[in-house]
């Protein structure tokens, strides 16, 4: 997809920096800084052109009041240290306060802005609020995929308004998603994991006209095969989900071939170290409950992927957070990192459940992009425009 880059932009502009800065916090300190270090490309391309950048961000749920302990003021020096250089902070993200603060800023200076959604317009898409922020800058530039499917003043309001650019992290998570959905090296396997159906929906029936190949895992996986009539005993499953299965199936026919599990891994209870037994679809016993994908399972999708150039997954295959229930979904993450960082196939990842599954494997730095995008991925997965990114196209 075409859309505007910090390298497009002029030199020595005010440029309003929307940046994900909803950080875990305790006791008014920082204590993951992920989405700070995330920012410092966007910003230190922006300094190499001479900009006065202004960071934009929302923390937490104010819901358009003042709420002091939801204040950005504690951001601004963990993101002064892993800049080596000062970062100033404005009591507001509009009026007089703010625009002294930028005006104050010398060239590659940089001043991170009150919570956005002090302002009450910010989540209604308030036109005279983006008109307000607007007047700060000359340019407008969004490095927040993870909110782009909002559409707020900050997010979308503004773009409208001022000239916009993609940051650094949102041009990373573009590129990925386009190589991953929009244009891909085909064949494209897709992994679709989780424990319903029903909130993946939209998804399922987006991805079985773009790929090749669809596996489906997790609790998810459980109500297709019971659509299909097989034995899953006391398992987590959608059966009022059965028909939109079946249907789901019957619409992917000639155009994407789905894998579902062939084996699976069994126990009458959900604890660590639990006994568990690997059986066929045929012989899941009323007490067990399927909580992983079994062998014959995953070397099929193995298979699958040494098959494909791309891969796009979003969902655990078990339950991963108890072992043994971990086993089917570390074996296929580690497999397609491998495959990845080699460069043999372009895999990319996101969703929470996604993300800390891959980290429990340890492999999510070998993957072509992860994304911790979370509901914007799964939207932009889902075939959904994405308001903050349509304001981004050329």
């Amino acid at each position: 997809m075409s859309f505007r880059r910090i390298e497009d932009a002029p030199e020595g502009q005010r440029a309003l920096v929307r940046v994900d800065f909803n950080v875990p916090m305790a006791d008014g300190r920082v204590t993951d800084d992920t989405r700070l270090r995330a920012a410092l490309p966007t910003i230190k391309a922006l300094q190499a052109k001479g900009a006065k950048i202004a960071l934009l961000a929302h923390f937490d749920r104010p819901k358009g009041k003042r709420v002091p302990e939801m204040s950005l003021k504690p951001v601004a020096e963990p993101l002064a240290k892993l800049l080596g250089a000062p970062v100033a902070f404005a009591d507001d993200c509009v009026g007089d306060a703010a625009k002294a603060a930028i005006d104050a800023l010398a060239a590659g200076g940089v001043v991170l802005l009150e919570n956005t959604r002090y302002h009450a317009g910010e989540e209604k898409n308030d036109a005279e609020l983006a008109k307000q922020i607007a007047a700060l800058g000359d340019i407008y530039v969004n490095d927040a995929f993870s909110a782009a499917h909002r559409a707020h003043a900050s997010t979308e309001g503004v773009a409208h308004i001022l000239p916009a650019y993609a940051g650094k992290q949102m041009e990373r998570e573009l590129d990925a998603l386009d190589a991953a959905l929009g244009a891909p090296k085909r064949p494209v396997l897709g992994i679709v994991g989780g424990a319903k159906v029903s909130t993946k929906l939209d998804l399922l029936k987006n991805l079985i006209a773009k790929l090749d190949k669809l596996a489906i895992g997790g609790g998810m996986a459980n109500t297709f095969l019971y659509a299909q009539g097989a034995e899953i005993g006391g398992s987590l499953a959608e059966k009022d989900m059965a028909d939109t299965a079946r249907e789901i199936l019957a619409a992917a026919k000639g155009k994407c071939e789905i894998l579902l599990p062939v084996d699976v891994v069994v126990a009458t209870e959900v604890k660590p170290g639990v006994a568990s037994t690997v059986r066929d679809l045929k012989s899941v016993s009323a007490d067990e409950k399927i909580l992983d994908a079994g062998p014959e399972t995953v070397k099929r999708l193995i298979a699958a992927m040494d098959a494909s150039n791309t891969l796009i997954w979003n969902g655990p295959l078990g339950v991963f957070e108890v072992p043994p229930f971990d086993a089917a979904t570390v074996a296929a993450a580690k497999h397609a990192a491998q495959l990845a960082k080699s460069g043999k196939i372009t895999a990319v990842a996101g969703g929470g459940d996604t993300v800390a599954a891959l980290n429990h494997a340890g492999v999510s730095a070998d993957f072509t992009f992860v994304s911790t995008a979370g509901g914007a991925f799964l939207e932009w997965m889902e075939g959904k425009e994405l308001p903050g990114v349509e304001a981004l196209k050329r």
